[in-house]
C-alpha cells in the first residue's frame, strides 16, 4: 500500500483526538451543553463540506442516484453525530485517551467482523489467526493503560 494512506490514517486519528478536545472546550464554553456543540461541531463541518462539494463535485446524476439509495444507508450521519457527541460527552469525564482507546478497539473488533463477513455491503476479506492475536494485544494494552495503576501498584 502507498504510504500516502498510511499517513492520512494516522493524520486522521490524530485529528479524531484533537477534534474531541476542541468539541469538548466547545461544550463547555455553550454552559455544558454536549448536544449543542454537537450541532455546532456538526453545522461547521456540513458547511465546509458542502462548499468543498460545490467546488469539486460532480453533481451530474445526484437527483435520480441519492433517490435509489436503500434508507440504511443515511445511517451513516446519525452514526457520525453519535460519534461526535459521544466524544464530546465522555472526553471531560474519562480523558480522551481512554475515549479514543476505546473507540480503536470498538472500531477493530467491528471493522474484523465486517471484513471477515462481508456485512454492509463489504467486500469479504479473509481474517486469520493473527488478526485476533493483534486485536487481544491491544486489548491487554487498553487494561494496562487504564487499570495499569491498580493491577500493578495494588496498594
Amino acid at each position: 500500500m502507498h504510504i500516502l494512506y498510511f499517513l492520512m490514517a494516522l493524520a486522521g486519528g490524530a485529528g479524531l483526538s484533537v477534534q474531541a478536545a476542541v468539541n469538548s472546550r466547545l461544550s463547555s464554553g455553550v454552559g455544558g451543553q454536549p448536544l449543542i456543540a454537537a450541532f455546532i461541531s456538526f453545522a461547521v463541518g456540513a458547511l465546509c463540506l458542502g462548499v468543498a462539494s460545490a467546488v469539486y463535485a460532480d453533481w451530474h446524476g445526484f437527483s435520480t442516484n441519492i433517490i435509489q439509495q436503500s434508507p440504511w444507508k443515511w445511517l451513516g450521519g446519525v452514526i457520525g453525530a453519535a460519534f461526535v457527541f459521544t466524544t464530546i460527552f465522555l472526553a471531560p469525564k474519562i480523558g480522551i485517551t481512554n475515549v479514543m482507546f476505546l473507540f480503536i478497539i470498538g472500531q477493530l473488533a467491528t471493522g474484523l467482523c465486517i471484513d471477515s463477513f462481508g456485512l454492509i455491503e463489504m467486500p469479504i476479506r479473509p481474517v486469520q489467526w493473527w488478526h485476533f492475536t493483534g486485536l487481544g494485544i491491544m486489548l491487554i494494552g487498553l487494561i494496562c493503560y487504564m487499570y495499569g495503576n491498580r493491577i500493578f501498584f495494588k496498594s
